[in-house]
């Protein structure tokens, strides 16, 4: 399968994303739940759930990557929107579904104010040695700042990786972080990873929405042969870097 491009700007699509935004608001009345405080968050998530209907006609949780078994679309952990793992354990016990746009009332009102006590100034983490950045590298799962580190130091000449996106083009287009190298989406992985001629002995850090895709393209690219692959832990949600657009 080639990479699919949905115009977000078409009429079907602009439809679809309606009646997307009627049907999250359905479910949040449907269980006494609230959006999530940080509204970029649920529209990410709106347009993902939209993107999929449109893809594979089933409201497949965006941040999961979906496969194509005997000719069937299915999600992993069969996630579709509102998700079981989301409605019997991740709610409860945490406070919000796994792609973040579902909360408990307390959740939100917990992040609203965690929101508004943050510093408007990111502190960047120190400057990395030569060997820091190279152990850093390779680790299995990055954190936030530590990608903000190892940027910094790349492009210093320090470290060398490429950093792969791995959502779909839409999110890509929506805004991907600033010095991601290549766009794989899962919906096109195996042909994408193919054109994208990534050397299979360099450093490749992969990131997604949450960290959910990523995590499991990590998990499948050592079976292909790529010796170095990290996975960003929390996706680009919970990136403080800059943007681009």
């Amino acid at each position: 399968m080639s990479m699919i491009k949905i115009d977000m700007n078409s009429p079907e699509f602009i439809d679809r994303m309606a009646k997307t935004v009627k049907f999250t608001d359905k479910v949040i009345k449907q269980f006494g739940w609230e959006y999530n405080p940080q509204q970029d968050v649920n529209e990410g998530v709106q347009m993902g759930l939209a993107r999929n209907k449109m893809m594979y006609n089933k409201l497949f949780c965006p941040c999961f990557m979906v496969e194509e078994v005997d000719g069937k679309f299915q999600s992993v952990d069969n996630r579709i929107c509102p998700c079981t793992p989301a409605i019997e354990k991740e709610i409860p016990e945490v406070g919000s579904c796994h792609c973040g746009i579902f909360c408990t009332p307390e959740f939100a009102a917990a992040k609203r104010t965690e929101l508004g006590l943050e510093e408007a100034v990111h502190t960047h983490s120190r400057g990395l040695t030569k060997e820091e950045c190279e152990v850093l590298v390779k680790k299995d799962e990055i954190a936030t700042d530590e990608m903000l580190a190892l940027l910094e130091a790349r492009e210093l000449g320090m470290v060398n990786f490429k950093l792969v996106d791995v959502r779909e083009h839409m999110e890509w287009e929506m805004g991907h972080i600033k010095g991601a190298d290549v766009l794989i989406p899962t919906s096109s992985f195996y042909q994408t990873l193919e054109e994208s001629n990534l050397d299979k002995e360099e450093n490749i850090i992969l990131y997604c929405h949450v960290g959910s895709r990523s995590a499991h393209v990590a998990r499948i690219m050592p079976d292909l042969g790529y010796k170095n692959v990290g996975n960003l832990t929390s996706g680009i949600v919970a990136y403080t870097g800059e943007i681009e657009r």
